[in-house]
């Protein structure tokens, strides 16, 4: 259909350059009015500084139709190497923005003189959308972000401290109530449990080696009666405690030991060997008289005290923070065994020997060093405190099958104690020493 007839008629603008002419100049000036009252209200919207939108003739006929460089501006800013090939491929895909390079450089006046005020749709983004905030974040590039925030996640994670006690609550026997309170009033009687590494000072018929052939002769009798561990631990106990208050003949060293089982086996055990079993294995070099002679002695000397902790309530205690198994269980009781045979050992405390005996025993089992922050929350000691007892042991159980003082050995070495002595000891914790 034409519509350039006579009726219709067409209504031409005179030139781009000069706008609509609609009858006179006064129109052009009422939308320079409009133009700046919208620039107004964009201010007081996004609370920023209003720009100009007027075309600067010089500026982009100097430079081929290209606006000069401003450094301020966020396009020539620099920017993330991830955000500049988003860009380059945007760029790529987008023919409009090369459409809009290709128009030639538009002219700053009208034919009445007066400024042009460029279309903001097309030349400008909307003053309702900022520039993005990520362009100017130019400290560091996505790569090493990454590594930072995963850097920052290693150290935030922890290991937990796990609840040992919450899997007995149900239990009445575990006094999961008073667990806590009974191995606190444990660490502080333990000093009083404890004997000076000196003891045999005092002592001018007997010496270490005395009381090592005496405490090995007791594991070997304390196996063929069968009876509890807490037994063992409170006879050696007994026998040190006395030696340290009383001084012995070399003679009457064997009946001490006898005496401290007797009285170990009356607190811990319920069926109690009777004195003439222990003349027996003694090959009757006592009487029975002799026997109970020196039970009154001790018991006065020792002053009746006969609840302090001992090594195996703390073993038992640091076992079940550690989880450990069967296996790690006997090696534990292998390694305190052998330690309560050295006379060098009495300068560590109980708890002290049993958390050794358990880290030494994880890290022969492992291979590598292991200790929990539960082990370490449950038995107040870390992995550097534990490192010189723990050597100790490992030496011990390398020269546990040689010498004279076999008992430990060679009782860990049944299938009742599933072959313990056999395993290899973690001579890596010794070569770390060096």
């Amino acid at each position: 259909m034409n519509i350039s007839d006579e009726n219709n008629p067409i209504i031409k603008p005179t030139s781009f350059q000069g706008g609509l002419e609609m009858g006179s100049r006064n129109f052009g000036q009422e939308i320079r009015n409009n133009r700046r009252a919208l620039n107004v209200l964009n201010q007081n919207f996004i609370g920023a500084k209003a720009c100009t939108c007027v075309v600067d003739k010089r500026g982009m006929s100097e430079n081929h139709g290209v606006p000069e460089r401003n450094p301020l501006h966020p396009s020539h800013r620099p920017i993330t190497r991830k955000f500049a090939a988003q860009l380059s491929s945007t760029h790529q895909h987008c023919p409009q923005q090369e459409a809009k390079k290709q128009k030639p450089s538009l002219p700053s006046r009208n034919e009445f003189g007066d400024s042009i005020f460029v279309d903001v749709k097309e030349n400008k983004a909307p003053s309702d959308h900022p520039v993005p905030m990520f362009l100017e974040q130019t400290e560091a590039i996505p790569d090493e972000t990454d590594q930072m925030e995963e850097v920052e996640m290693e150290d935030i994670i922890e290991e937990p401290i796990l609840d040992i006690d919450g899997c007995d609550s149900k239990n009445p026997l575990a006094v999961v109530d008073y667990v806590e309170d009974m191995y606190a009033y444990y660490r502080k009687m333990e000093s009083f449990s404890c004997v000076s590494p000196n003891l045999m000072a005092q002592q001018f018929d007997i010496n270490e080696k005395m009381r090592a052939i005496l405490v090995d002769w007791l594991i070997e009798v304390h196996d063929k009666f069968e009876l509890m561990k807490e037994t063992l631990f409170l006879t050696i106990n007994l026998i040190d405690r006395f030696l340290s208050q009383q001084t012995v003949v070399r003679k009457k060293l064997q009946l001490v030991g006898l005496v401290a089982l007797l009285l170990a086996c009356k607190y811990e055990e319920v069926s109690v060997p009777v004195v003439g079993d222990l003349i027996l294995i003694s090959d009757k070099a006592y009487t029975r008289k002799e026997v109970l002679e020196m039970e009154n002695l001790m018991l006065n000397r020792l002053q009746f005290n006969m609840s302090l902790p001992t090594p195996y309530v703390f073993v038992q205690r640091f076992l079940k923070a550690a989880q450990c198994d069967k296996k790690i269980e006997l090696l534990s009781f292998f390694l305190v065994e052998l330690s309560i045979v050295e006379y060098e050992m009495l300068k560590f405390p109980p708890s002290l020997l049993a958390a050794a005996a358990i880290y030494t025993a994880q890290c022969t089992v492992y291979g590598f060093k292991q200790w929990s922050r539960t082990s370490e929350w449950h038995s107040n000691y870390s992995e550097d405190q534990l490192l010189e007892c723990s050597r100790l042991m490992v030496s011990f159980h390398q020269k546990a099958g040689t010498g004279k003082l076999t008992a430990v050995y060679r009782k860990y070495n049944t299938s009742k104690f599933g072959y313990t002595s056999k395993s290899e000891p973690a001579v890596f914790l010794l070569e770390a020493q060096k």
